[in-house]
Order: structure tokens, then sequence, then C-alpha cells
């Protein structure tokens, strides 16, 4: 039943992917009526994420931030969607790279790369990474995810997260699929999207992040530290409407050189000043704050 329902989804989906943008925005105008104004999707967990975490801000600044996200969130959708048609020559124009030279300069001295970002943008174009890097040692790119409950969208976006030639690493078997890496000599450079809420038995600190006390995984750090990788940030922005820029940040060039979790708090701070400076483009659906400080 699941394959059934996964090819018909697919289906839609590579349909839809045959449009234009701008026809695309046109349903996803459409759909951010339904889903702020009649379906309120996770509206509540949005709205009090959005309070706690504004506390200087009036009613009225909250809702405001809080359409534009919604907005924008529909957007996401749609612009995943077109990836299963998007030419690479127009990606490139879509979602730029700045200061993509710092990965390449790693790559090509044979070290291998952590990319951190966070749920800001449109995330899943980051898998265009690929067509900026111009190494000649052929590293492996890609991003680690986080398997969705649901069969149907989890085959779905993994399908999409391949878009050109980019690999998709399940958080539970990343590890070690990088020792099978190493052992094969193949480097590589991974994206890591660590600002998801860990579940009690992952490991994890506590940091102050957009007001509130914020538990945060600390396992890309450790892995890290155990390949010797650099670890870079992705400051995303967004320009407007289906363009964004990505800039390649320095976070550590010899995670042993850190002191323990200064890696994970850098990266914290960094993607702070990120949603600051646009508060819309965070995923403020997602229950972050779920787990308090003294019940974790």
């Amino acid at each position: 039943m699941n394959r059934f329902l996964y090819y018909i989804t697919f289906a839609l989906c590579f349909l839809l992917s045959l449009l234009p943008l701008r026809l695309l925005y046109f349903f996803s105008d459409i759909a951010w009526f339904i889903i702020y104004y009649i379906v309120g999707y996770r509206k509540k967990t949005a709205r009090t994420n959005l309070l706690h975490s504004f506390p200087g801000k009036s009613p009225k600044e909250i809702r405001a931030i809080e359409k534009s996200f919604y907005r924008h969130f529909c957007d996401y959708f749609f612009e995943t969607v077109k990836l299963l048609n998007m030419p690479a020559s127009r990606m490139k124009r879509h979602f730029v790279f700045k200061n993509e030279e710092l990965l390449q300069y790693f790559l090509k001295q044979g070290k291998p790369v952590i990319l951190l970002l966070g749920h800001f943008g449109n995330w899943e174009w980051v898998t265009s990474v690929t067509l900026w890097i111009k190494s000649g040692e052929n590293p492996v790119i890609g991003q680690v995810y986080r398997p969705l409950r649901n069969k149907v969208s989890d085959r779905l976006f993994l399908r999409i997260r391949k878009s050109f030639h980019s690999v998709g690493f399940n958080k539970y078997d990343v590890y070690r699929e990088i020792v099978k890496m190493r052992k094969a000599g193949k480097n590589w450079l991974l994206g890591f999207m660590s600002d998801q809420k860990p579940s009690p038995n992952n490991p994890h600190i506590w940091v102050r992040f957009l007001n509130q006390d914020t538990p945060v995984l600390t396992g890309t750090e450790k892995i890290a530290l155990h390949t010797g990788a650099a670890v870079c940030y992705l400051d995303i922005k967004k320009i407007k409407r289906s363009f964004y820029e990505g800039k390649v940040k320095l976070i550590s060039e010899n995670p042993a050189e850190n002191r323990e979790f200064e890696i994970t708090e850098k990266y914290m701070a960094l993607l702070e000043k990120t949603i600051l400076r646009n508060p819309a483009g965070y995923l403020w659906t997602h229950n972050r704050w779920k787990y308090k400080k003294h019940g974790l």
C-alpha cells in the first residue's frame, strides 16, 4: 500500500515540478490561505515559539512574522517539489553560494568538511552545493537527514534530496558510512542540520538560544572530533521569492583545538543571527522547545 501511495504522490509532485515557478507560487498563495486561515496548521505551536523568542515584540508584530512565515513555508514546499525538474544552470541562479572556495580549499587538502546549517530559508535547495564544488578529488557530497515517520513522505523527500547527485545519509547510519568512506579512501562534505530538538536519550547540551534555554544535539561535534573534519556554517539569506544566498563561514579548521562544545555553541550563535535578520524564514512550526531544562 505504501509503495502504491508513493508512486501516486511522486507522479503528482513530478507533474507539479514541470510547471514554472511563477505558477507554483500562485498555488502557494492559495495553499497559504487554506493552511493559515482554515486549517490553522500548527499555528498554536508557531505562535508560542514566536512569543517566547521575541518577548519584546507587540502582538501585531508577532502576527506579521507569523503570516510571513506561513507564506514562506508554503513557498518552501513548492520550491522543494520543483527540485524534481530544476535545471542545474537555473538552480545556480536561484541559490548562490558565497565563499564556497573555503569548502574547496579543505577538500583539495584531503580534509573532510562538515557544513552546519539550520531549518532556515529553503534548506532543501542546499543540495545544489554539488554544482559549486570543483574538486578534482571527487568527494562524496551529501546531507544527513532524520527519517520521517510517514514512510511515503520519507521516501519522497529522500528522492528529492538526491537532486544534483547529492547523497542522503540516515542520521542513525551516518557514522558507519563515514567509516566506510574513510576505509575506501574517499573524502566527503556533509551537511548537518543540528537545530532539531534532541530526544531524551540523545547527547545534548543546553544553550541560550532565541531567549530560551534550548537543548542542542552534540553528535555532530563528536563526529568532527573523531574525523578531524573542518566545520563550517552556511548562513542562508532569502534575497526575494525563489532567490537565496548561502555564505560559508568557518567555525573550526581543527576541532581538536576547540574546548568542549565550543563548536556547538558557535553554531547556535551563528544560526541565531541568521534568524534575527529575518525571523519569518525559520521553521516555527517545529516544537523545538518541547523539553524544558528541568525535565530532560
